[in-house]
C-alpha cells in the first residue's frame, strides 16, 4: 500500500472513531438510566407507574 495511502486511511479511521465513541457512551449510558433499567429486563415495580413528561 503507498505510504501516503495508509497514512490516509489511518487518519480517517481515527477521525470515525473519535467521532463515534461519544455517541456510543452517550447511547449506551443515558438510555438505560433513562428507561431505569436496561432494554428488555423486567422493570422494577416503582418504574412501571406511567408517567406524563408534561
Amino acid at each position: 500500500m503507498n505510504p501516503v495511502l495508509f497514512a490516509f486511511a489511518r487518519q480517517y479511521a481515527a477521525v470515525v472513531i473519535a467521532a463515534l465513541v461519544p455517541v456510543v457512551l452517550t447511547a449506551f449510558l443515558s438510555i438505560p438510566f433513562n428507561l431505569g433499567g436496561h432494554p428488555g429486563e423486567p422493570r422494577p415495580a416503582q418504574s412501571v407507574v406511567g408517567r406524563h413528561m408534561t
